[in-house]
């Protein structure tokens, strides 16, 4: 694009941060199409500061807005505090991966569950699968088990206008429900993806590379995956393997064991696994211990 606009790195220069904003925040792609319209932007606009008599166009974070305007997507940000009813999941979309989160409260009421959010057919059965196996381990969960006759439970998951479907959030969507039903918190470093039976069983998913990555760029630090997914994480780049701890999973209840918090009751507190990547089954003791 420099040669195309008669430029040189001594008339336009791009700092790192600002190529690093312009890809998570100005483009929404899984090529590079866009980022390249984008670059060729500043350049034009470069380029006509440089006939004006400017020496330099010396392109930053800061001055990006003034060049490309307010940019069109959000980062996705994890949240920094461990909250009751909100579990971070993981999506597949045709730009690549990107973080979910996952809402839901409870209101006394008649027992009706409510699903909100755009979700797609397969989707909204992988909720009632969700709410089928909480309500099957009510008392595990310390939660009351008549709250199916009354209490209203609403699942939302946020950007209503962006349409969502596949299995893949159903631990998510447990989690979430456990945790309102509960009153126990979702610890807020912890996303997930894996799709859930009846009977709680953690089924494997697709596109873990770009699930991960979103989860690494999100400020995630631990990441709850399918047992049968485990030999996926090899597609991720090393330096993201460093900074995420992987925990694989083959139940639900091993899941609300690493990432719901203990009960209040000290002698119930369950201890989580060491820190680093646990290997198939390993996890199944402290999940056996959970209840």
């Amino acid at each position: 694009q420099l040669r195309a606009h008669g430029l040189d790195e001594t008339r336009l220069a791009i700092s790192d941060n600002a190529l690093r904003r312009i890809i998570t925040s100005y483009t929404r792609e899984s090529g590079v199409r866009q980022l390249e319209r984008t670059v060729a932007a500043l350049c034009r606009k470069a380029a006509r500061e440089t006939v004006a008599g400017k020496e330099q166009v010396r392109v930053t974070v800061r001055l990006l807005e003034k060049y490309l305007g307010r940019p069109p997507y959000r980062t996705d940000e994890a949240l920094r505090e461990d909250r009751v009813g909100v579990a971070h999941g993981l999506a597949y979309t045709q730009a690549g991966g990107s973080l979910m989160q996952v809402e839901v409260s409870a209101a006394p009421g008649k027992g009706n569950l409510t699903l909100t959010g755009q979700l797609g057919d397969v989707m909204k059965e992988s909720a009632q699968a969700a709410y089928s196996y909480v309500r099957s381990r009510a008392e595990q969960l310390g939660i009351d088990p008549s709250f199916y006759e009354n209490t209203d439970v609403h699942v939302h998951v946020p950007e209503g206008a962006v349409p969502k479907e596949g299995p893949s959030a159903g631990i998510t969507i447990a989690l979430a429900l456990a945790s309102a039903l509960s009153g126990r918190k979702v610890r807020a470093d912890v996303a997930m993806t894996g799709e859930i039976t009846l009977t709680g069983r953690v089924l494997p998913v697709g596109g873990i590379k770009e699930k991960v990555l979103a989860a690494h760029r999100a400020g995630i630090e631990s990441v709850i995956l399918p047992r049968e997914n485990a030999a996926d994480i090899d597609e991720v780049p090393a330096a993201v393997r460093r900074r995420i701890e992987f925990r694989f999973v083959a139940h639900m209840d091993e899941v609300t064991a690493l990432a719901l918090e203990p009960r209040t009751h000290a002698a119930e507190a369950v201890p989580l696994p060491p820190p680093g990547v646990v290997e198939a089954g390993e996890s199944a003791a402290w999940a056996e211990n959970a209840g």
